[in-house]
């Protein structure tokens, strides 16, 4: 059981941390997705920039919520380990 705890204390680290690089490229994916969409016609081209926006605006709300997020957990961890 002990070895089982601390490989789980190593390896937590890393797995939140592929977690919260996951959601931040999610957003550059849709918007990469969006973007593809201009070519097909006129209305894809507006459609897809006013969703590209909007997702942008999004997606900086985001980056702020995975920075506050990923500060709060190296300080829990720093508290957990010191």
């Amino acid at each position: 059981m002990v070895i089982i705890e601390r490989v789980r204390h190593l390896i937590r680290p890393f797995t939140l941390s592929i977690r919260l690089a996951a959601n931040i490229i999610a957003g550059h994916l849709i918007i990469g997705l969006l973007s593809r969409i201009r070519i097909i016609s006129v209305f894809g081209f507006f459609g897809s920039l006013l969703l590209q926006n909007m997702l942008f605006v999004l997606e900086f709300g985001v980056r702020i919520i995975q920075g506050f997020v990923f500060r709060i957990l190296l300080l829990l961890y720093a508290l957990e380990y010191y």
